[in-house]
């Protein structure tokens, strides 16, 4: 039997049994095996992991652990540069662009709010999420850590936060999105961007009441749908304001 030592810092405790948590700790094997392998086995998702550090050195997911060495992994850097080590994922996607799984519509509705690009449907089976992410170059938001443990999993991130308003300042902390917030300028419902109309096209779409008292109308032109700043626009003004104060 061999042994390695391990100490993952940050946010990848959230990972790990409460007695590995920042703390060096001794792991046994048996067999030749990657540190990808190992590190997955203990828990941790590779979508989550941007250095690994063995004895000091920088390595990537493919290196063969040895008996003895002494392993530090290390999160997602998304709003620093560590170009002079071992990267381990393509480039951090700048332009950010998401997929959420079944379990989170209201932080696709509340990405959307914000400005953000992200797909969502409330049947999407985990083959799919991925098959999408990979084609349009996404990353996928998602309560299911096992997805991303997927060898054709290359962007995610495993949800921690617990209410819908957390879950969306979680993921813009995380991806250093506060300087790319738009909020209003997406659709809701479908996700495209907004287009400003005159009130004469859409007249035959709005309330009465709502032509007399507003004059900026935005539609959305997959979908049809009429926004105006009504009723709803002030509720949701007032949870964008909360949210950034929380940043």
């Amino acid at each position: 039997m061999k042994t390695a030592y391990f100490r993952f810092y940050e946010e990848l405790n959230d990972f790990l049994p409460p007695e590995k948590r920042k703390i060096k700790f001794e792991h046994p094997f048996f067999c030749r095996a990657s540190v990808k392998d190992i590190i997955e086995s203990l828990g941790v998702p590779h979508t989550e992991i941007d250095l690994i550090l063995v004895n000091g050195k920088s390595v990537d997911f493919s290196y063969i652990i040895n008996d003895k060495d002494e392993i530090s992994v290390y999160p997602v850097f998304e709003s620093f540069d560590i170009s002079e080590v071992q990267h381990l994922r393509p480039q951090p996607l700048r332009e950010p662009k998401f997929i959420v799984d079944v379990h989170l519509g209201r932080l696709a509705k509340n990405l959307r709010m914000l400005g953000f690009d992200t797909l969502y449907k409330n049947n999407t089976k985990d083959n799919e999420l991925i098959d999408i992410s990979q084609k349009e170059r996404r990353t996928i938001i998602t309560k299911n850590r096992e997805i991303l443990k997927r060898n054709n999993v290359t962007h995610g991130c495993w949800i921690r936060s617990k209410t819908p308003e957390d879950n969306v300042i979680e993921i813009i902390k995380r991806f250093d999105l506060k300087n790319q917030i738009r909020e209003f300028t997406r659709c809701l419902g479908c996700n495209l961007l907004l287009k400003k109309t005159e009130k004469e096209k859409i007249a035959d779409k709005i309330p009465a009441k709502v032509e007399l008292r507003h004059n900026e109308f935005f539609i959305c032109n997959h979908c049809n749908k009429v926004y105006w700043k009504g009723s709803h626009y002030n509720k949701m003004s007032a949870l964008v304001q909360k949210i950034l104060r929380a940043l």
